[in-house]
Formats: structure tokens, C-alpha cells, sequence
């Protein structure tokens, strides 16, 4: 296992900044995911701390050594590729073993090895099998095995289970943190799928324009967002803009349309004449029949309504013509498409930030 450190990294190509200043600290055995939408940086900061690409800017040091410069091969890494980069005309045994052979391992350690990543994959016999006899999900494992073999003290992972359906990425993604626990192995994931990185993560590092937005645990993140970027990008959201106002000696938002709403402790300190951004997850979105609710609410018209199974997700078009998605248990015929409905939330399950779009 190993530290890293990414101390003021940038990257540039062509004079235009691809990563601006990004500062990591991760402890050993820790599981931290890069998230972030595509063009975001994630995946050249990966790049980066695995000695591909070169820091325009900044220090790279794993286990406390500085390897900015260090090439890839010396910096006993473990890496999996987005497309797996396996051979197809080896089995999976030549694919396990490719790097201790590279190393000139002695035979009988390498068949002791190989069957320890075949066990600790769950593809044990497979050894003699050929990468087109497997199916997506095996040939992930094997990817995992072969970078795994040579005992890294640091594992890479780039979009690891991008390519697979949403069932063998969720199996995928308890096989992949056991083996994570188990082998108590630094680990650096890149994807751009919230959910698995919330999944995942002990922390993940949320990225946006070349520049690192917030770095925290899930709950924390989703909980308590540092800005309208992080609040709208992790997990579902409605962002709504408006003015800070004195609402009923409290602090409050005037949103389009002069409708008034209170707002809670979380967020940042208004001192009027401010326009806000104010997010409100879906879950805590209520949805009510008109005049009904004790709450301030905001009028408005189900436009859609979508069956979860366990949950019901309404679409709701206020006046000013924007649509809100709320969140209810699936009641069966709560609400119908057409219908009058006011919504409304607890003050305190909302956040809200100075406006990234200005007035």
C-alpha cells in the first residue's frame, strides 16, 4: 500500500489548461473515486499519477517519493483500462501472468500466483480459457487479476465498468470493493456515474472544468454540497434561481414569478439583494392538493408521472414553466397526469449558494 500526493498538479496542452492546480492527499489502503462529467480532467489526473502523461505544473509523490518524472514502470502501479486492453490471442492465464513474465519470475511462482488472482476473482479453472470464450463481466475480472498480480502498492482505474449493463456493473461493483477490503489496497477509480462512485468511495473527488469543486465521503457530499455544481451533479436535483429576501422575519427567496418561499440554515449567509441558487433533492420535494399543505407552496401542473416500482417520480411544471421532479412512495392513484397540485419542503432540506449564472 501507498500514500498520494498531488501537489499543485496542472496540465496543459498547447497553452490551454486541461488541469489547474489540483491538491490530493490520500492515505493508505484508502478507496478514492475522481467524478466528474466528460472533458472534466478526471481521467488526464489519472493519467498523470500513473506516469502517462507528464504535470505541465506541480509534484506527484506515491508511498512519499517523488515520482513526477518517474516512468510508469517503475512506480509499482496496477493498471485497468476502460477497454481492459487484454490479449486475445493468450488465455487468461498468459493474460494474468504477462507482467511477472515481463519481470522474468520464476515459472512455479508465477502458476502460484496465477491461481491466487484466479481464486481471488472468482474464475478459478478458467486459466486455460480464451478471452472470446468469456463474457464482459470475466474479462473485467481478469483485467482486475492481471493488474493485481505483481502486488502493487497503488491501483488505477479508469472507467473499469463503463462498458457493461446496469445488473453486471452493480454485481461488479461489490466484487470489486471486496477485493478492494481485502487486499487493503490504495485505490484510484475515474468514472462519471454518481451512483458508483457513492458506491464505492471512503472518498471521492468531484471535478468540473480542470478544477477540483469538493472532495468528501458520499453522504457528506450529497448532503452538504460546497456549490450549485456539486448540489446538481450529485444525484438528482431541482435548481431553482431567485432573489434573497426578508421572508416572515426570516431569511427567504423570491423565485420567478414573485413567489416566495423561506429558507433554512443550510447554505450559505444572505444579506439581501443577492440572487441565489436553491436546490432541493426530490425526496424532499412534497406534493400536495391545492390549499391543503400548512407550508408556503408553489402551484403547479403534473405533467408526467413514472411507476419506480417502489417509488413514483412526478414531473411538475410550475408557473414560471419550469418542471420540478418530486419523489413519493408509490401510492396507486395518488396524482394523474393533468392534475392541480401545490409543492412544497422543509426549509431545512434545502441548500442554496450566490448564483453561478448571475442575474
Amino acid at each position: 500500500m501507498s500514500s498520494v500526493s498531488l501537489e499543485s498538479i496542472s496540465k496543459s496542452y498547447g497553452g490551454t489548461p486541461v488541469v489547474a492546480d489540483v491538491d490530493i492527499e490520500i492515505s493508505e489502503g484508502e478507496f478514492v473515486v475522481i467524478l466528474g462529467p466528460s472533458g472534466c480532467g478526471k481521467t488526464t489526473t489519472l493519467r498523470m499519477i500513473a506516469g502517462f502523461v507528464t504535470p505541465t505544473t506541480g509534484r506527484i509523490q506515491i508511498g512519499g517519493k517523488d515520482v513526477t518524472r518517474v516512468a510508469p514502470r517503475y512506480r509499482n502501479i496496477g493498471m485497468v483500462f476502460q477497454s481492459y486492453a487484454l490479449f486475445p490471442n493468450m488465455t487468461v492465464a498468459q493474460n494474468i501472468n504477462f507482467g511477472l513474465r515481463q519481470r522474468k519470475v520464476a515459472g512455479a511462482a508465477i502458476n502460484r500466483r496465477v491461481s491466487e488472482m484466479l481464486e481471488l476473482v472468482h474464475l478459478t479453472g478458467r486459466g486455460d480459457d480464451y478471452i472470446d470464450q468469456l463474457s464482459g463481466g470475466q474479462q473485467q475480472r481478469v483485467a482486475l487479476a492481471r493488474a493485481l498480480a505483481a502486488s502493487p502498492s497503488l491501483l488505477l482505474m479508469d472507467e473499469p465498468l463503463g462498458a457493461l449493463d446496469l445488473k453486471l456493473r452493480e454485481a461488479l461493483q461489490t466484487e470489486l470493493l471486496r477485493i478492494q477490503r481485502e487486499l487493503k489496497i490504495t485505490t484510484i477509480l475515474v468514472t462519471h456515474d454518481q451512483q458508483e462512485a457513492m458506491v464505492l468511495a471512503d472518498r471521492i473527488v468531484i471535478m468540473a472544468g480542470g478544477k477540483i469543486q469538493q472532495i468528501g465521503g458520499p453522504r457528506a457530499l450529497y448532503q452538504e454540497p460546497a456549490n450549485a455544481f456539486v448540489a446538481d451533479f450529485m444525484g438528482k436535483n431541482n435548481l431553482m434561481q431567485g432573489d434573497s429576501i426578508v421572508f416572515e422575519r426570516r431569511p427567504g427567496i423570491q423565485l420567478t414569478g414573485g413567489i416566495k418561499m423561506p429558507l433554512g440554515e443550510r447554505g450559505v449567509s444572505t444579506g439581501g439583494n443577492e440572487r441565489l441558487d436553491l436546490c432541493v433533492r426530490p425526496e424532499h420535494i412534497e406534493v400536495c392538493r391545492p390549499h391543503t399543505s400548512s407550508r408556503p407552496s408553489i402551484p403547479g401542473v403534473i405533467e408526467q408521472t413514472r411507476f419506480l416500482g417502489n417509488v413514483v417520480h412526478y414531473l411538475i411544471a410550475t408557473p414560471w414553466k419550469q418542471v420540478l421532479l418530486a419523489e413519493a412512495a408509490a401510492v396507486e392513484g395518488a396524482y394523474s397526469v393533468g392534475d392541480q397540485v401545490e409543492v412544497c419542503w422543509d426549509p431545512l432540506n434545502a441548500v442554496f449558494f450566490p448564483s453561478r449564472k448571475g442575474v
